[in-house]
């Protein structure tokens, strides 16, 4: 989704502009890209793993059968510029679009820059951060600041069009639990063991992740639970939707990845975030904090979320107005209004 975002503002800038995504396969980055008309190009990529694992032997030749494929598609589309949000899938493309002399441009969404990106810094003209604490992981004359590429209409969803969708009642509010595209089985296991509990005096809307919604259904439905009814809405995956969900929610759990912060952001919403454990560097636990240390969120860690704790957080936000206006107001200041345009003017500018 940055990507498209960055994509739909430098066509609005050069509407003969053409796009071309190169990337591993996979089921949203097809579906993401066909919506957009955007031609993609499929390479193997190999995962750069910083512990020991059998994986690594084989995932090197992933990455060197990448850069060959990077190689031949590059040669043939010779672009003007390369924009890369970073991670291990864009080691292949960056590299060689620096050894073919074309202009890079990486982002990067973390407070802890991950590893690919702390890499290829050595081999791109431009580096754009969301996080001011990434900043000094950079060259200064490489790095700005710019926050999150997020779609322009994030912050503009309807409240009574998300009522009417899911049939929610006005007098309750509502707490949207977001695992992130994929998911968080972590966390959806969390929120039913609440579950009735919540039901009593709010209404949820529950993003679950595909793999994980037969198995949410089921375990509401062994509470009586019906999925739909009784304020209770599982939702496996979530659109074009996702801004109107967010406009009418009063609370927001969610995992601390980049991206979903800073739709929470944009709309200035309260939220619980728990990060991923298993993240790499640690940077979701890093994003967490950053932004709880100007009171923009409340953290609280996996590992000892006991039911009575998750409770009584979740319910000292929600009836408590000081709280949620303090959490509201000090999490949009994290909030880059102008961030999708300073980054498409970035790559334009290379170009130039």
């Amino acid at each position: 989704m940055p990507l498209i975002a960055v994509a739909r503002k430098i066509k609005e800038k050069v509407p003969a502009v053409e796009f071309i995504f190169i990337g591993p396969k996979g089921k949203m980055e097809e579906a993401f890209m066909g919506a957009e008309n955007i031609s993609s190009k499929w390479i193997s990529v190999g995962k750069m793993r910083r512990y020991f694992s059998l994986l690594n032997f084989v995932d090197f030749f992933k990455v060197i059968f990448g850069v060959m494929q990077s190689l031949v598609i590059l040669l043939i589309e010779m672009p003007d510029a390369i924009f890369s949000k970073g991670g291990y899938a864009s080691f292949p493309v960056v590299f060689v679009g620096w050894l073919y002399r074309i202009p890079i441009l990486i982002h990067e969404s973390d407070a802890t820059p991950g590893l690919a990106n702390r890499i290829l810094k050595k081999f791109v003209d431009r580096v754009a951060v969301a996080y001011v604490e990434a900043e000094k992981e950079f060259p200064a004359a490489q790095v700005v600041v710019t926050g999150n590429p997020l779609r322009a209409d994030i912050n503009l969803g309807d409240a009574k069009k998300a009522r009417e969708m899911f049939s929610l009642a006005e007098s309750k509010k509502v707490i949207f639990v977001y695992g992130g595209s994929q998911g968080a089985r972590a966390i959806n296991n969390k929120i039913l063991d609440i579950l009735p509990e919540l039901l009593q005096k709010y209404q949820v809307i529950h993003q679950t992740g595909e793999s994980n919604f037969n198995e949410v259904c089921h375990r509401a439905g062994e509470m009586g639970i019906k999925a739909g009814r009784e304020g209770y809405i599982p939702l496996s995956f979530i659109g074009e939707e996702l801004k109107d969900i967010l406009a009418v929610s009063d609370l927001v759990i969610s995992r601390a990845g980049a991206n979903s912060i800073s739709e929470i952001a944009a709309n200035g919403k309260p939220s619980i975030l728990i990060p991923l454990q298993t993240a790499a560097n640690d940077h979701q636990r890093m994003n967490a904090y950053v932004l709880a240390k100007i009171g923009g969120c409340v953290v609280l860690e996996e590992s000892n979320l006991g039911e009575n704790l998750f409770m009584s957080r979740i319910s000292e936000i929600m009836e408590s107005p000081e709280l949620q206006k303090k959490l509201s107001e000090n999490i949009k200041t994290f909030y880059h209004a102008d961030a999708t345009e300073k980054i498409a003017v970035g790559i334009l500018d290379m170009i130039k």
